[in-house]
C-alpha cells in the first residue's frame, strides 16, 4: 500500500476556500497539518464569480474574520471594488461584497499558508482513505504516499467525478479543466458513504478591450469602503467600476430556438443545479414573462483583460454562447476569451455528519465545502474553519464548538445542512436566519471573538481591542442615559432640520436616538461625545439603540430555545422501540441522530406531538439510567 510519507496531527484534502481555512485553523491551533491539492498553482482559486461576500454570505465572512480566519483578511488585501449592499434597508441586511483581484487573491492566500508555522503544502492527489475498525487513520495519493494522521477533512470541491458538459460536448475534468478526482469519490462509496450527483456552471469570460462600455451603467465602489476584517486599517487604492448592462428580446429568441442543445433541457445532464443560481437558459424558460435580465460585467483583476459576465451562466454549445454574447447591449462585437461550462460532481449527504461535521459513519473524517452540498466560496470556507477547529480539538481531545442558530449565520448554515440535508446546491440567504437581527455584519465580533479567542484563533492584543470597543460602546450607551438635552435654539434647529417634532422639555439622548430620523451624527452636532469613539463603535450605539427593542425580543426567543438545545439526546437511544412517534419520525430521528431536543424539533417528518413523546420518554430513560450508576 505505497510508502510512508509522514505523520501529521490533521491532514486536510484539497486546498480551496474550504480546505485554506480548514488547515490553517488547524495548524494555528497548534495541530502539525498537511494540506494537500490536486495543483499548487490552484490554491484558494475562484473558479467561478472573482467576489467575496453579498447577502448572508458576507456576513459569514466577517463571522470567519471574527472567529480567526483567514478569508476576510486576504480579499481586504486583494479587492478592487468595495461595496456595502442593501443600505436603504434595515443592519440585519446589510451587506459587504468586495470585487477580488482573483489571481492576487490566490497567490496572497498561498503565500500565507506557505508561511504559517505547522503547515505543509504540499501537492498530491488523494486516492484513497486510510480506515481501519471505523476510523480514519490517514490517506494514499496517486503516487503511492501513505500520509497518517489523527484526523482528515475533506474539502474536494467539485472534483469527485467531475463532469464538464457544455452543449453536446461532455468530457471528465474539475473546474477550469483540472485533472478531476475519480477514484476517491469510488472509494468513498466503497466505504459506505451516500453520495449524490450535483451541478454547477459558470459564465463566460470576455475581453475587456472589445465591450463597448458606453451602453452600459457604471458600478462603482463605495468612496469610502468598509472591510471584512476588523484587523484591516488600510484601503486599497484606485477601485476598478464594474458595469450593467441587460439582455435582449434577440438574446431570449436565440436561447428559446437553441433550447434543444441546451444540455440541461436533452437530459444530459443527470445532477441538481442550485436554484438561487440558474443557467440563463433556465432563467429565461422558468421566467418567460420577464422581457430582461441584468447583466454585470466585472474584472477579474487589474492584471488581465478577462471579464466575468456576471448573471450568464450557460453549457450552451460554444457557438451559441458567442451569439448570446453578442446580441446583448455593449457586448455586440465582443470576443470570448473563456467558454461557460456546467459541471457535475459528486457531493456528500450531509445528514450523514454530526454538528461538528465529522461524519457518522467514519470516526475522525471531517467533510467541509461543496462536498457538503453548499454552492459559493464562503459557505465553503465557513465549513472549513468549524471542521478544521474540529478536527484540531479532537487531535486535542478538547470539547468540540458548535455553533447556535443564534449565533451565526455559520451556524445557521452547518444545522440546515446536517439536520435538514439538501436536494439541490444549498446557498445560505438572510431568510434562512430566524435571528437575522442578532446575526448583523456589524456585530460579528461581538458574537464570535471571545469563541475565537478561547479555541486560540484570535490574539491577545486583537483580543484586548475588542473588549476596549464593547466596554466603550457600552459605556456610551450608558452617557446617553444620563444625559439630558433641553429645548434650547440649537436643539430645536437640529430637530427641524431632521424633519422631527421639537422639544417642550429636557429629554435624554437615548430617547432622541430612538427617534427614526435622527442618527448619532446629529447629537454629535449639539453636544458632542466626550469619548473617543471610532466610525464602527458610533455605529454600534446606534443600531443597538434604535433596534432594542425587536432585538430584547430575539434574545428572549433565544433563550426559550436555548433550553430545547440544551436537553441533550443520548447517542445510544432507540428510536424504534419508542411507542406513540410516528413512523416517518422515528425513520428521520434514526438516520439524522440529533444531538439534542432543539435539533430534533428541526427535522422535517418529526412533529411537535413527536417531540412532547420524545421528551417524556428521555425523562424515562435519564431516570433509569442513574439509577443504574
Amino acid at each position: 500500500m505505497g510508502y510512508a510519507a509522514g505523520d501529521y496531527d490533521v491532514i486536510v484534502i484539497g486546498a480551496g476556500h474550504a480546505g485554506c481555512e480548514s488547515a490553517l485553523a488547524s495548524a494555528r491551533m497548534g495541530c502539525s497539518t498537511l494540506l494537500l491539492t490536486i495543483n499548487l498553482d490552484m490554491v484558494a482559486f475562484m473558479p467561478c464569480n472573482p467576489s467575496v461576500g453579498g447577502p448572508a454570505k458576507g456576513h459569514v465572512v466577517r463571522e470567519i474574520d471574527a472567529l480567526g480566519g483567514e478569508m476576510g483578511r486576504n480579499i481586504d488585501k486583494t479587492y478592487i471594488q468595495m461595496r456595502m449592499l442593501n443600505t436603504g434597508k434595515g443592519p440585519a441586511v446589510h451587506a459587504l461584497r468586495a470585487q477580488a483581484d482573483k489571481f492576487l487573491y490566490q497567490h496572497t492566500m498561498k503565500e500565507t499558508i506557505e508561511r504559517t508555522e505547522n503547515l505543509t503544502l504540499r501537492q498530491g492527489m488523494v486516492e484513497e482513505l486510510i480506515v481501519e475498525d471505523g476510523v480514519c487513520k490517514g490517506v494514499v495519493t496517486k503516487t503511492g504516499a501513505r500520509y497518517m494522521a489523527k484526523a482528515v477533512v475533506l474539502t474536494t470541491g467539485t472534483y469527485l467525478r467531475g463532469k464538464v458538459i457544455m452543449g453536446e460536448l461532455m468530457y471528465e475534468s474539475g473546474p477550469n479543466n483540472q485533472q478531476p478526482s475519480v477514484k476517491l469519490s469510488e472509494n468513498l462509496r466503497s466505504l459506505g458513504l451516500e453520495l449524490v450527483r450535483f451541478k454547477t456552471g459558470t459564465p463566460p469570460r470576455v475581453h475587456g478591450d472589445t465591450i463597448d462600455f458606453s451602453k452600459t451603467e457604471i458600478q462603482p465602489g463605495d468612496e469610502e469602503p468598509k472591510f471584512f476584517s476588523y484587523e484591516t486599517t488600510e484601503e486599497v487604492p484606485n477601485q476598478i467600476p464594474c458595469w450593467l448592462t441587460y439582455t435582449s428580446e434577440k438574446t431570449h429568441e436565440i436561447i428559446n430556438s437553441n433550447l434543444h442543445r441546451a444540455p440541461m433541457f436533452s437530459g444530459v445532464i443527470e445532477g441538481t443545479g442550485p436554484r438561487y443560481c440558474p443557467s440563463i437558459e433556465d432563467k429565461i424558460v422558468r421566467f418567460a414573462d420577464k422581457p430582461k435580465h441584468q447583466i454585470f460585467l466585472e474584472p477579474e483583476g487589474r492584471h488581465t483583460s478577462e471579464y466575468y459576465v456576471q448573471g450568464l451562466s450557460t453549457s450552451m454549445p460554444e457557438d451559441v454562447q458567442l451569439n448570446i454574447l453578442r446580441s446583448i447591449p455593449g457586448l455586440e462585437k465582443v470576443e470570448m476569451m473563456r467558454t461557460g461550462y456546467a459541471i457535475e460532481y459528486d457531493a456528500v449527504i450531509p445528514t450523514q455528519l454530526k454538528p461538528t461535521l465529522e461524519t457518522k459513519l467514519i470516526d475522525s473524517l471531517f467533510t467541509a465545502g461543496q462536498i457538503n452540498g453548499t454552492s459559493g466560496y464562503e459557505e465553503a470556507a465557513g465549513q472549513g474553519i468549524m471542521a478544521g477547529i474540529n478536527a484540531a480539538r479532537k487531535v486535542q481531545e478538547k470539547e468540540p464548538v458548535i455553533l447556535d442558530r443564534s449565533e451565526g449565520y455559520i451556524g445557521v448554515l452547518i444545522d440546515d445542512l446536517v439536520t435538514k440535508g439538501t436536494n439541490e446546491p444549498y446557498r445560505l440567504l438572510t431568510s434562512r436566519a430566524e435571528y437575522r437581527l442578532l446575526l448583523r455584519h456589524d456585530n460579528a465580533d461581538l458574537r464570535l471573538t471571545p469563541t475565537g479567542y478561547e479555541i486560540g484563533l484570535i490574539s491577545e492584543e486583537r483580543y484586548q481591542k475588542f473588549l476596549h470597543k464593547k466596554a466603550m460602546v457600552e459605556q456610551e450607551i450608558e452617557r446617553m442615559k444620563t444625559t439630558k438635552v433641553r429645548p434650547e435654539a440649537n436643539v430645536q434647529q437640529m430637530l427641524t432640520d431632521a424633519g422631527s417634532v421639537v422639544l417642550n422639555n429636557a429629554v435624554d439622548l437615548l430617547s432622541l436616538l430612538r427617534r427614526p430620523e435622527i442618527t448619532y451624527a446629529h447629537l454629535e452636532s449639539i453636544l458632542p461625545s466626550p469619548n473617543e469613539l471610532s466610525p464602527e463603535m458610533k455605529e454600534q450605539v446606534e443600531i443597538q439603540v434604535k433596534y432594542a427593542g425587536y432585538i430584547e425580543k430575539q434574545l428572549a426567543q433565544v433563550e426559550r430555545l436555548k433550553k430545547m438545545e440544551q436537553k441533550k439526546i443520548p447517542d445510544d437511544i432507540v428510536y424504534e422501540e419508542i411507542h406513540g412517534i410516528a413512523t416517518e419520525a422515528k425513520q428521520k430521528l434514526a438516520k439524522i441522530r440529533p444531538i439534542s431536543i432543539g435539533q430534533a424539533s428541526r427535522i422535517s417528518g418529526v412533529s411537535p406531538a413527536d417531540i412532547s413523546i420524545l421528551l417524556v420518554y428521555l425523562e424515562h430513560y435519564n431516570k433509569v439510567t442513574a439509577s443504574r450508576a
